[in-house]
């Protein structure tokens, strides 16, 4: 469980447990998450939701093999930006976390964005943009506090999804019964009328993949963890499994109550209203605006708060290795949370967010780059996870070595290419941006690298910490 060894003192708490871990995954993931971004997973998958959720849990599972075999070995925070780095090389972290920083840093802002509409939804007369700012601030201002309010928190919020979640899948199930929506039947797994394609379901999972981010930021909490990386590992796999099946169950029921399928399809859902309007034909008005509500709080302080604790982690551990600027990985002393990498990212969630708020499909292209960054990370992870197998003379089971991370790969490479043509350009961009700052840090003699490591002899005193920190 110590960090020492890999160069860096240990400043924050270990406050967080197993079951905290577990529903710190939950919140993060959003266990109603499909409220949110239905419609477009609806209109990308030609209606196949519930197959595209089936087949986006398969690839995470494989994911979450590999960062188990990773946060063992590196249970330090920076997840694959610190595992790139030492398996492979500091440059290819580097750029590893340049890509999962589009993902993080964006994430809060899809989700104040997604709340946003939300709320929007109920309370007409306040637009998107001022309710953007709200949630900014609010989880600004929570997370400041510290990581025993965001502990807390996490639970309220996780049992209010749930409650709200049970209420849906009832009255759904009961409206199905009694001859609403479209009657039972599997056509949310296999839509007979729609021309079958794997390129059609994965484009689907490009999309709704976003529901299952959140398992993976676990990894980056491996220094605020009480028992250290074996928890890790065994919090990823349990809140993966929870929430893969409540967002299938969800997303069928859903699915048959869609007033209008075809022209869902055929125009997609630009208000993001498409789950509402599925739950008012389930018990009315009331039930619409309870999960418009749900939604707007779950995204907008619930997911948002914990995603913001991820990724300020994220740019604290680039920080502190000299690849951000160094104010970032500062740590308070009074709250032991990195209040800068904090600040910058409420900043930034302000200022892009607002900017797409302002576009009709500023929902949809968000949720396609926020997984674009994540996808392009985990294929890394995978590649690391072979590479260390091979760098160590074959050694360990093979299956979760070699072929695991194959099948991870090729499948979220599959996912990509058939994904959102603007977010595969921009985040190519991103990346071709990553790659020049790389060049301009080698020319300039700052070539990225990692703490030194003491040997085995070589004790790390507390004044080598606060250096290499």
């Amino acid at each position: 469980m110590s960090i020492d060894k890999f160069g860096y003192q240990q400043q924050l708490r270990r406050e967080l447990r197993i079951r905290d871990l577990i529903a710190y995954g939950l919140v993060f993931m959003v266990v109603i998450a499909p409220f949110g971004i239905f419609g477009s997973v609806f209109q990308a998958s030609g209606g196949m939701v519930a197959l595209a959720y089936v087949v986006g849990a398969a690839a995470m599972i494989l994911t979450a093999s590999s960062y188990g075999v990773m946060v063992q070995k590196y249970p330090v925070a920076g997840s694959v930006y610190g595992y790139a780095g030492r398996a492979i090389a500091p440059a290819v972290g580097f750029l590893t976390g340049w890509a999962i920083l589009l993902d993080y840093v964006c994430i809060p802002l899809l989700l104040s964005l997604v709340a946003g509409a939300a709320m929007n939804s109920i309370v007409t007369s306040v637009p998107v943009w001022a309710w953007v700012i709200i949630f900014v601030l609010v989880n600004t201002v929570t997370n400041v506090l510290g990581i025993k309010t965001t502990k807390l928190l996490n639970w309220l919020f996780l049992a209010a999804e749930l409650v709200i979640l049970v209420i849906f899948l009832i009255f759904g199930l009961k409206a199905i019964a009694d001859g609403k929506g479209h009657g039972f039947s599997l056509d949310p797994f296999y839509n007979g009328s729609t021309s079958f394609t794997w390129s059609l379901v994965l484009g689907g999972v490009s999309i709704g993949m976003l529901s299952y981010l959140g398992f993976d930021a676990l990894g980056l909490l491996a220094e605020d963890a009480a028992d250290g990386a074996r928890t890790i590992r065994r919090a990823m796999y349990l809140s993966l499994a929870v929430v893969a099946a409540l967002f299938v169950a969800q997303t069928y029921v859903a699915a048959l109550l869609v007033p209008d399928p075809a022209g869902l399809i055929a125009n997609g859902d630009p208000a993001g209203s498409a789950f509402y309007d599925a739950a008012e034909v389930a018990g009315g008005a009331w039930l619409a605006k309870l999960t418009a509500l749900a939604t707007a709080l779950a995204w907008g302080i619930a997911n948002n708060m914990v995603a913001q604790v991820a990724t300020s982690r994220l740019l604290m551990a680039m920080s502190r290795d000299g690849q951000l600027p160094k104010f970032l990985s500062r740590v308070s002393l009074t709250r032991s949370v990195p209040t800068n990498a904090i600040l910058t990212t409420a900043v930034i969630s302000l200022g892009i967010g607002l900017w797409m708020a302002s576009r009709d499909d500023g929902i949809t292209l968000m949720s396609a780059m926020v997984n674009f960054g994540a996808m392009i990370a985990f294929i890394v992870l995978h590649v690391c996870v072979i590479w260390e197998w091979v760098k160590n003379g074959r050694q360990g089971n093979p299956l979760s070595n070699l072929v695991v991370p194959v099948l991870g790969a090729a499948v979220l490479i599959a996912v990509i290419w058939n994904g959102n043509l603007l977010a595969q350009t921009v985040g190519l961009i991103w990346l071709g941006v990553g790659a020049v700052v790389l060049v301009v840090l080698l020319a300039t003699g700052r070539k990225p690298t990692l703490p030194e490591v003491p040997g085995d002899d070589e004790p790390l005193t507390p004044a080598k910490a606060v250096e290499n920190v």
